[in-house]
This record gives C-alpha cells, sequence and structure tokens, in this order.
C-alpha cells in the first residue's frame, strides 16, 4: 500500500494506492477466507462477520447457507449450522442482496426498507378484508407457524399462486409485523417480531439516512474493498444511495491498480496488510465472495456464471458449478452430485495442472463433510488432467 496523489473527482480524492494483488487479498480477508478461521466464533461469527449470508431453494452438496460457514470453517456439523442460525434469537431472514439471514443486530437497519414497502407496497396479489389481520391475530394466539399451519400456501394452481393467507403473512413479513423466526423443512415459519426480535432492537427508529449509511459502512466492512457498484450490490441499495451517505460512513477512498471506477476501503483493512493461510475449499455459487460478477471478473479474472437456471444444452460447467478457491485464487469449478455415499463430479473444469491437487483436496474434504465415502470423476473438460486428477484422489 503507498500514498498517491489525489485522484480525480471533487467527491473521491484517495490517499492511498492499492495494487490489484492487495486489494484481492484484502477481499478474502474480508470475507474470512484469509488467515485462521474464527472457530470460536463459529458460525454466529460467520454470519457477523459477513452482515449476510444469501439463501437459495437449490441443495446439490447442501444448501447455499450451510455451504457458506463450510467454506470459512470447514467441516462444521450441518445440524449446527441450522441450530446457529435459528436458535435463541440471533438472526432473521429479509430482504437485502437477495433472501438473507442477517444478524438480529441488522433489524434496526432495514427500517427503511420495511417503510418503503409499507408506504409503497408492490404486490401482484389482492387481499381480500380481513386477510391481513386474521393471520396477525392467529399468530398472536398461536405462535410460530408455517404458512401450510396458517391455512395453505397455495390456491392449487401454479407455485406462484399464492394463496390470501399466504400473500397476507409474506405481506407482513416485508412491513416488519411478522418475521421468519426460522426455517423448518425449508418452510418460513413465521413469528410476531415483538416476540421474535429484542425488545432493544425492535424500533425503527432510525431515518432513512442513517439506516443507508449503517449499511454502507457494513457493506464496505465486509468486502474490504469496493467500488460504488459493489457496495451497493451487497445489500442491493440503489447507487444514488450510496453516494448520499458514503461520505459519511467512516469508508476511506482508495485507487486500485486497474480498477476503471473508483473505490473506497475499511480503514481497519488497510491497517495491516492481509497475512495468513488460504482456505482450499468449494465455493456456493451464493457466497458473497462471488455473487457480484463483475467484481470476481475484476478481482479474480474469473468469470462465474450459475447456470442452474440455463438451459441444459447452454450450459458450459454445469447446473451447479462450484467455484474452487485456492492460495487466494479461482483455479476452477466441479459441477457435483451425489449418489448414496459417493460424491459425483459431474464436470470438473481446471484453470491449469496446478488446480489439480487443489481440486482433489477440496473433493475429498466436501465428500466427507455431506456423509460420502468416494469420489467419482464423470468428466473434465481437459481430458489430459482426468487421469492425474482421479490419481490425486486416492492419494
Amino acid at each position: 500500500m503507498t500514498n498517491a496523489a489525489p485522484g480525480s473527482g471533487a467527491d473521491h480524492k484517495p490517499e492511498t494506492a492499492l495494487s490489484a494483488d492487495e486489494a484481492r487479498r484484502i477481499a478474502l480477508r474480508a470475507q474470512g477466507l484469509l488467515g485462521a478461521p474464527d472457530r470460536r466464533g463459529g458460525v454466529r461469527g460467520v454470519l457477523r462477520h459477513l452482515g449476510a449470508v444469501q439463501l437459495d431453494t437449490i441443495s446439490v452438496l447442501a444448501r447455499s447457507h450451510e455451504l457458506i460457514p463450510y467454506a470459512r470453517l470447514g467441516a462444521v456439523g450441518r445440524a449446527a449450522v441450522e441450530s446457529a442460525y435459528w436458535s435463541g434469537a440471533h438472526a432473521f431472514e429479509y430482504w437485502s442482496h437477495a433472501a438473507c439471514v442477517l444478524p438480529i443486530e441488522e433489524w434496526p437497519h432495514f427500517a427503511f426498507r420495511r417503510r418503503a414497502y409499507r408506504t409503497r407496497p408492490h404486490w401482484h396479489h389482492d387481499l381480500p378484508d380481513g386477510a391481513y389481520e386474521t393471520v396477525v391475530k392467529r399468530l398472536r394466539a398461536e405462535g410460530p407457524l408455517t404458512a401450510t399451519e396458517l391455512g395453505g400456501a397455495k390456491n392449487g394452481g401454479l407455485w406462484w399462486d399464492w394463496s390470501a393467507t399466504k400473500v397476507a403473512v409474506e405481506r407482513a413479513l416485508m412491513f416488519g409485523e411478522v418475521v421468519c423466526a426460522e426455517r423448518r423443512g425449508w418452510k418460513r415459519v413465521y413469528d410476531l417480531a415483538e416476540r421474535a426480535v429484542p425488545d432493544a432492537l425492535l424500533h425503527d427508529e432510525l431515518d432513512d439516512a442513517e439506516c443507508l449509511r449503517r449499511l454502507v459502512r457494513l457493506a464496505g466492512q465486509s468486502l474490504g474493498v469496493g467500488t460504488r457498484a459493489d457496495i451497493a450490490d451487497y445489500h442491493r441499495l440503489k447507487g444514488e444511495q450510496v453516494d448520499a451517505v458514503i461520505a459519511d460512513s467512516g469508508l476511506v477512498p482508495v485507487a486500485v491498480a486497474g480498477w476503471e471506477k473508483a473505490a473506497w476501503a475499511d480503514p481497519e483493512a488497510l491497517a495491516t496488510a492481509p497475512r495468513g493461510r488460504h482456505r482450499t475449499t468449494l465455493l456456493s455459487p451464493f457466497d458473497s465472495l462471488i455473487w457480484d460478477r463483475a467484481r470476481t471478473e475484476r478481482i479474480f479474472g474469473f468469470t462465474h456464471r450459475l447456470e442452474a437456471y440455463v438451459p441444459k444444452p447452454k450450459r458450459i460447467h454445469g447446473y451447479f458449478a462450484m467455484p474452487l478457491l485456492s492460495g487466494g485464487r479461482l483455479l476452477g469449478r466441479v459441477d457435483p452430485a451425489r449418489e448414496g455415499r459417493t460424491l459425483v463430479a459431474r464436470q470438473v473444469s481446471l484453470e491449469s495442472p496446478k488446480a489439480v491437487a487443489p481440486m482433489a483436496e477440496a473433493l475429498r474434504e466436501a465428500a466427507g463433510w455431506v456423509g460420502c465415502d468416494s469420489v467419482r470423476i464423470e468428466r473434465v473438460d481437459r481430458p489430459e488432467l482426468a487421469a492425474p486428477l482421479t490419481a490425486a484422489l486416492g492419494d
């Protein structure tokens, strides 16, 4: 890190210049993937450190919210992951980067979004009179319930054909009157916010500017260093919302070699050079290290795209290709599946022969974590590396 002359632009005058490699290492440390893992903090520590863990319905090795702490902590028990998220009022689910698990301490920061939903609700479903009130009364009287227990989530048609009960309880969730207290068999379990959120946090006292200022600061801390677009994307803020508060967020302007856009960094991330052991692991496509495609290409020179929603004939790397992280680089990817106690690597893509040993290590560890005792390779994009990979798995 070096001091640099003030950069162009009235609102962005960096005094610190970072090389691309320094920015990459800062990002890895900020995401908990460089240095000793915080095993004492465990899954809850990972959640607080990241500020948001994305949820998704796809489950191949495991669901994405399980893969996030696994990538940072290693083979943490899957039941322990769920318990860490949902027991003891430590987290809630809300719309951040997408549907995310969020630390309960962030409840006040999303007051701006709850207010926006209450005053400008964008709903594609009409509600019968009294349906909203009925759902709230049921929860108050009976305690935490799923949409099915409330009366059914669907009308019997297509998946988006929600029942009035489902529409009502989801509206209450967006407004902040109801909280997703946990997931049970992947179904949301709803409860009243007044019961699920600690009293000290159960308020909407922060004005919009303060909510945004705090979220921008937290995004900067979780990213380590990022552009305006990176910071906005973390909690899906608008660019102009970031612009309005970034000067007061505590983040500092920096210039990163090779980055065309202005950038900001967490000052604590600049205080010490990132050092320590790199994790070798498979990443969920929804991992916050790589969920922003443009940022991933800029930092790692690695094009990553989730192909689950791409027609099968047009897929390049596979349905749920998981990038391989090793030595602080993205070295390849694998599209995994499970057949009994066998982890199947349906397609392996490797950037170079140097990726063979790390891929074998990551596959063995992932297999053991999900209860598999063998790994089978079906296809390698570079056929000359298939035999070395199979041999490395047997070592």
